[in-house]
């Protein structure tokens, strides 16, 4: 499915239920894509869980660029995606979420779009190097419940427990969480079943 925004055409890819008890949204890092280990993990576990699943390239991907740019179009971008898909299941409790700058999408635009709670997959609380530019202000004003999954070897740093509703430290994970990806997707599964 293909979703026109200001920035270009965003790809969204869904995998369906039978009998679906919620959507999943998820998107991918700033110079990834949506078949990262851990996002196809979570895709599997939550299919396994009853959730549709939504993968979405954002459209600064589609379009070649490694970096999203101006968060405020990013976000602008994707809060239009989000109307388009969720016109398919108007009914569905909608839990949204990324990787790296994908979480950090998705927990800017929480309250925009309705979703009940945010996924954050190797939330990058600063950039590498530099802890003094924390971003944890965007995982509290989610707004909603965030359940963050980081490796404890992440360079971009891992977000304190009091600025999520659920945070999971993996041993031995760093930003890709490619270790153990089912253990993501086992975490994920597990929490989103309760907004279900």
């Amino acid at each position: 499915m293909e979703v026109m925004t200001p920035r270009g055409s965003a790809l969204v890819q869904v995998d369906e239920v039978a009998d679906p008890r919620l959507l999943l949204v998820l998107t991918h890092g700033s110079a990834g894509g949506v078949d990262a280990p851990d996002l196809l993990a979570v895709r599997d576990a939550a299919l396994g869980a009853g959730a549709v699943v939504a993968r979405v390239t954002q459209a600064f991907r589609v379009a070649g660029a490694r970096a999203p740019g101006s968060a405020v179009k990013q976000d602008e971008a994707w809060e239009i995606v989000l109307k388009e898909v969720r016109t398919l299941w108007p009914g569905l409790p909608l839990v949204q979420g990324g990787r790296s700058n994908g979480a950090r999408v998705a927990c800017r635009t929480a309250g925009a779009v309705g979703a009940a709670a945010v996924v954050a997959l190797a939330f990058p609380l600063h950039p590498p190097g530099k802890p003094e530019r924390s971003r944890a202000d965007e995982l509290r004003g989610a707004g909603v419940d965030v359940l963050v999954v980081n490796g404890d070897r992440d360079p971009f740093g891992v977000p304190d427990a009091a600025d999520a509703a659920r945070l999971v430290v993996l041993p031995g994970e760093g930003h890709d969480l490619k270790k153990d990806p089912a253990r993501v997707g086992e975490v994920v599964a597990e929490w989103i079943v309760h907004y279900a």
